[in-house]
């Protein structure tokens, strides 16, 4: 049996489309599943979980849809500004970012803002969640990099970085990550912070996304993919996806191959079929969607794929030594840690969910 899966993408005009994939012919075919418009402005940021589909916007809210009963469920309000970035945590959390410089922690049980923290001096433009669940990555428009501890909601370490990185992921393998500036990926050694290797793409990078711990797909201001082999530190392949520039990227495993999604300005969604072996061979098509909207974010939702995790994560470490120690033991992962203390968290917030009807 074919596995469940639907293409989520967000456009300039405020709306959120998704597709049902048949997978089941040579050439993959689409339907339209849903079209979700709740947002009073264009949609900045997708992200999706086993049962849920978040986008946030320049309105300022994220919305929520519940895939499971296929209803909308209602907005998440806590940011004062663009919604700039959001990523799921397994099933039990989302963690989103905006440029009110705050990252809010969102418990899925209820939708409760759990934690929330200012990140950045400025806006904060990306953030990655640890495998682990217990610390992240946030980049922001002050030139710092920096590295939380979501268990207690501190910093556990700040990097300066002299440049505005708009984007920032971990590797699958949670044993180290990049960040990019403009054109530049760098690649951090996590033991001395540092960057060990940089490549360069030939124009603006718009979006990235591991495809396996070495090989990152990336996407910039024009119409053409590229695969960087982290490892080797060369580009390894490259080809034309798109009539137009490639707003975003995102991609999932099959059986024995990867397939990576891509999301342009002209429109279309394509899936390209990608064997990751030695000798990397151009992709090939497995089917397209057009949505005929100016597209700005993508994302899959692939409920057999969503790892599941605890709906807490273990807390027995509390400060960031502690916890730095812990990941040290189960990830080999060390950090640099210097513990900065943040306002107190536990005070009401100032702003509630909307419930959907």
């Amino acid at each position: 049996m074919a596995p469940e899966l639907e293409l989520i993408a967000g456009s300039y005009e405020q709306i959120a489309f998704g597709y049902h994939i048949n997978t089941e012919e040579k050439e993959w075919t689409s339907k339209a599943a849903f079209t979700h418009h709740a947002h009073t402005a264009s949609i900045s940021a997708v992200a999706a979980s086993e049962r849920f589909v978040a986008t946030g916007s320049k309105d300022e809210t994220i919305q929520l849809y519940d895939m499971r009963k296929r209803i909308e469920h209602g907005a998440l309000l806590q940011h004062d500004g663009t919604i700039s970035c959001l990523e799921f945590y397994g099933t039990s959390h989302l963690l989103s970012g905006g440029e009110d410089g705050l990252i809010c922690v969102w418990s899925t049980k209820k939708w409760e803002c759990v934690k929330s923290f200012k990140a950045h001096r400025g806006h904060v433009t990306s953030l990655s969640v640890h495998p682990s669940g217990k610390i992240a990555l946030s980049v922001g428009t002050d030139k710092t990099l920096r590295t939380w501890n979501l268990i207690n909601g501190r910093s556990a370490f700040i990097k300066n970085i002299k440049q505005n990185a708009h984007i920032v992921r971990w590797s699958p393998d949670g044993d180290k990550y990049v960040a990019v500036v403009e054109d530049k990926v760098n690649v951090y050694d996590l033991e001395t912070a540092s960057v060990i290797r940089t490549v360069t793409n030939p124009k603006r990078i718009s979006s990235i996304k591991f495809l396996n711990n070495s090989i990152l797909a990336v996407a910039g201001d024009d119409e053409n993919v590229r695969l960087c082999d982290l490892e080797k530190e060369e580009w390894v392949c490259e080809f034309k996806a798109h009539e137009t520039r490639v707003k975003a990227v995102d991609s999932f495993v099959m059986e024995d191959y990867c397939v990576l999604v891509t999301a342009s300005n002209d429109g279309f969604i394509k899936m390209w079929k990608l064997h990751l072996k030695e000798e990397l061979e151009s992709p090939t098509l497995l089917g397209e969607v057009n949505t005929t909207a100016r597209l700005t974010c993508v994302a899959v939702w692939k409920p057999s794929s969503v790892p599941q995790t605890a709906e807490e994560p273990v807390a027995e470490a509390t400060t960031s030594k502690e916890l730095i120690q812990e990941l040290l033991k189960t990830k080999r992962v060390r950090i640099a840690a210097e513990e900065v203390i943040l306002e107190d968290e536990s005070k009401p917030k100032k702003k509630k969910k909307r419930s959907g009807k």
